[in-house]
């Protein structure tokens, strides 16, 4: 029983580590990202680069609330203040992307064509997803509820990432301008979703650090909830 304890109690360590890491890991890239997208949309005009460009400066607000709950010795006493500021980071991108999606539906700022707009959001879909995975793994086995959150918006910034493709895209071929804003409040709904369950702390596919994870666990229960709302957002996007 003792061994047993002290693996546990290891593995607890290593997760920790992964997460932290993980959390590092999405502040880099998304501080990155935000000045490029920021810069290419002041250069093209953009509202829907801008735009993307603060919401990457929410999502590291986001993992930065989980770097500071997972410093802690002891980081389920942050938990419920973490979950809150997670929460009000979805429902300040959901108010923003709302905001601008109208704006750009009113002819206010319709996406333009720009080929640095186009690298950054390949880019992110590239790197976003896995990130997200990795992520949730380590927070689903260590059982931590912001760990699963903070995944989760990694996710829906990727959608984000790919509803901005398809409009830069679709507007530069077709003259599509409306593409990216109709999109963009399909994802703004899924994030008030996400942003309510964060706040009462109904955080999906979060288990017991005891638990063991098995591949049909990935998808049962309300794992398969969760993945009914972003199902919507993917057929969106695809």
């Amino acid at each position: 029983m003792t061994t047993a304890l002290l693996e546990a109690s290891e593995r607890r360590a290593v997760l920790t580590r992964r997460i932290r890491l993980f959390a590092a890991a999405t502040i880099s890239y998304n501080v990155i990202e935000a000045a490029a997208a920021l810069w290419a949309g002041g250069a093209a005009d953009s509202s829907a680069l801008i735009g993307f460009g603060l919401d990457s400066v929410i999502e590291v607000a986001s993992a930065v609330a989980l770097s500071w709950q997972f410093s802690a010795k002891d980081p389920e006493r942050r938990e419920h203040l973490t979950l809150r500021i997670i929460a009000i980071s979805f429902f300040a991108l959901a108010a923003f992307v709302t905001f601008d999606a109208i704006r750009s539906l009113t002819g206010g700022g319709a996406a333009q064509h720009s080929t640095q707009g186009i690298v950054i959001a390949a880019l992110s879909l590239a790197i976003m997803p896995v990130l997200s995975w990795a992520q949730r793994r380590a927070g689903r086995e260590l059982g931590s509820k912001t760990a699963v959150a903070d995944s989760k918006q990694t996710l829906l910034c990727t959608y984000l990432s790919a509803v901005l493709l398809i409009g830069l895209v679709l507007n530069s071929t077709l003259g599509w301008w409306w593409a990216d804003a109709g999109a963009a409040l399909v994802i703004a709904a899924v994030a008030v979703r996400e942003g309510i369950n964060a706040w009462r702390g109904d955080v999906c596919c979060a288990v017991p650090p005891a638990a063991v994870i098995d591949e049909s666990s990935e998808d049962s229960g309300c794992c398969a909830e969760c993945q009914t709302a972003t199902d919507s957002a993917r057929t969106v996007v695809q």
